[in-house]
């Protein structure tokens, strides 16, 4: 079978269940594991390169109100692999390549592949799709035995949680610049590893606010979680982003309690990184409940102004 995965997640799963042998073609942001970057790419960005924040919500909003997509599509090296199995995405335009985007590639093939669209807003759901594709490439068992494993980590820290006698206010950024808060399955991250998610709506897509709204919500933590980004550009940007005045009187900021994290590994994507990040978050809200050693590199502990900054 030949298979392109046109979500990085998606990639993530098929080298999890042992499909990588399998894999054909990905995206430009395939990057999990390292093996997946010497794999074709048959998506490529057509944002035009840069590191500023504000810049890129320009270009997206531009392409978004002209009803354009985000990504180009190699219809040649489609052609060339041939692909049986096409997997996609519906849940963020803004994101990943979604089966809008395959239409006109697709009708150029001679054959025309098996496509599996997923659309999770919930860690249910993000288990139900990693079955899913377990399904679709015969590696049902392999799929089961991750998704057992997943849940098995996230009821363990559920259960912890569940024991504690407080449940701080939490808020998660997913952008800085402008701000926005986190959705679909981060604020149920944050109730499981015992937090109240004040500014985010489970299964509902993260959404623009204002630092206002943010020094309204009085967070006892903060967690800085922008998508696509790693935990080093993170605290890049974090220590260029012009914070209001107030920022100095949040609780979160107040106690040290404001946290970058790896959002492109254990938050941003859909796959079984989540559940480190169940772990990450359960370790930063409560971290008297020491359920395990964060990953390298995964999370580090910020101020209002940098170099403030402690690796933990």
């Amino acid at each position: 079978m030949r298979i392109c995965s046109l979500v990085p997640s998606a990639t993530e799963t098929l080298f999890a269940i042992g499909a990588s042998e399998c894999v054909a073609g990905v995206t430009f942001e395939c990057d999990f594991p390292a093996e997946a970057r010497q794999k074709r790419v048959v998506v490529r960005t057509r944002l035009a390169p840069t590191h500023n924040p504000a810049e890129i919500d320009r270009q997206v909003r531009e392409f978004v109100s002209r009803g354009e997509s985000l990504y180009e599509i190699d219809a040649e090296a489609l052609r060339d692999i041939q692909p049986d199995l096409i997997i996609t995405q519906d849940l963020c335009h803004v994101c990943a390549a979604s089966p809008g985007d395959l239409a006109s590639a697709l009708a150029k093939l001679p054959v025309a592949p098996a496509v599996l669209s997923l659309d999770p807003k919930s860690l249910a759901d993000v288990w139900n799709d990693i079955r899913k594709i377990g399904d679709a490439v015969n590696h049902n068992r392999q799929a089961a035995d991750l998704v057992g494993e997943l849940r098995n980590r996230v009821e363990k820290v559920r259960q912890a949680a569940a024991r504690t006698n407080t449940r701080p206010r939490v808020v998660c950024l997913e952008w800085l610049d402008p701000p926005y808060v986190a959705g679909h399955w981060v604020p149920e991250m944050v109730a499981i590893a015992g937090g109240t998610d004040v500014l985010g709506d489970a299964a509902k897509p993260g959404v623009r606010t204002t630092w206002e709204a943010v020094l309204a919500s009085r967070p006892e933590v903060i967690v800085v979680m922008p998508c696509g980004y790693d935990l080093r550009c993170t605290l890049e940007e974090f220590s260029r982003t012009e914070l209001p005045d107030e920022w100095e009187t949040l609780p979160a900021v107040h106690n040290e309690r404001v946290y970058a994290v790896d959002g492109s590994a254990y938050f941003s994507r859909p796959g079984p990184r989540l559940a480190g990040g169940v772990e990450i978050l359960a370790g930063i809200i409560h971290p008297e409940l020491a359920l395990c050693t964060p990953p390298p590199s995964s999370v580090a502990k910020a101020a209002r102004a940098l170099p403030r900054l402690k690796v933990q």
